[in-house]
């Protein structure tokens, strides 16, 4: 694991740390290898409840390393370089290539995931804190989708995960202008889940509260939400009764009843699901 992403697990939580304070946490070759590692990782960890993301220092990330842009003034990152083919050849489960997984793969991790956001997410950090289920944003926190301002067009994975948050119309705006957005704005925007004064603790604080759940309720219960708005609504009905069905008369759906009827702390066993 490259160091400037650091994991640490503590009550079945895991803290993802982007650290490249220095650069505002700004995404080169190392750092992407070792988020899209991270995630892979944590995937296969049954003991994980919850993932926090968040960035060293002042900032969340803001987007790719300059150098890269150079590289593609220069003609050496095109469609047709071998590096980029090779990204784009590697796919997730859900057919997200190299890039698009730094985004995409906390939304394919079956426990929940909550982002940390202070200071800037730009580009791609913004991508990252889109594939988050939760984001909790300080009010003055910039967002900007930048990629329009090189030319481009967002590219890994934020378009996706940003059409199942917010209306078409502000979508197309956020992408079209590269505007800068502030926390307070994306929450009215429902691009983000809410404000704080102090977001890592209050990322902490709820993937806590969630880490004392059921956890494979609460992976079943990702799994169909982000679902929901996929499949016919008859597909998605039959898939709710599926998951709650699955849970009934299992060990630790007996004792999420037991504890509360008890009235103490469940223990709950690692997820088998």
């Amino acid at each position: 694991m490259s160091e400037r992403i650091q994991v640490s697990i503590d009550s079945h939580v895991a803290h993802v740390l982007l650290n490249r304070p220095e650069k505002k946490n700004a995404l080169d070759g190392d750092m992407f290898e070792g988020l899209r590692q991270a995630a892979l990782d944590l995937a296969k960890n049954p003991s994980i409840r919850a993932v926090v993301l968040s960035g060293a220092g002042d900032s969340f990330c803001s987007g790719i390393d300059l150098s890269n842009f150079g590289a593609m003034a220069s003609g050496e990152l095109s469609e047709d370089s071998e590096s980029v083919k090779a990204a784009v050849a590697d796919k997730s489960a859900d057919g997200a290539n190299q890039a698009q997984q730094l985004g995409w793969l906390w939304q394919e991790l079956p426990v929940p995931v909550i982002a940390a956001v202070t200071g800037v997410a730009y580009g791609g950090g913004l991508h990252i804190a889109l594939g988050a289920d939760l984001r909790i944003v300080a009010p003055d926190a910039r967002l900007a989708f930048v990629e329009v301002t090189w030319g481009l067009v967002p590219d890994m994975s934020g378009t996706q995960a940003m059409r199942r948050l917010i209306p078409l119309d502000l979508a197309k705006k956020i992408v079209f202008t590269g505007e800068t957005i502030s926390g307070e704005q994306a929450v009215a925007y429902h691009l983000a889940t809410e404000t704080s004064d102090h977001p890592l603790e209050a990322a902490f604080a709820l993937a806590s509260q969630i880490a004392e759940r059921n956890p494979d309720a609460v992976r079943a219960a990702k799994r169909l939400l982000n679902q929901s708005g996929l499949v016919p609504l008859a597909d998605g009905l039959a898939n709710e009764m599926a998951a709650s069905g699955g849970l009934m008369g299992t060990r630790n759906q007996i004792e999420a009843v037991m504890s509360k009827l008890e009235k103490r702390a469940a223990n709950f066993e690692d997820s088998a699901i």
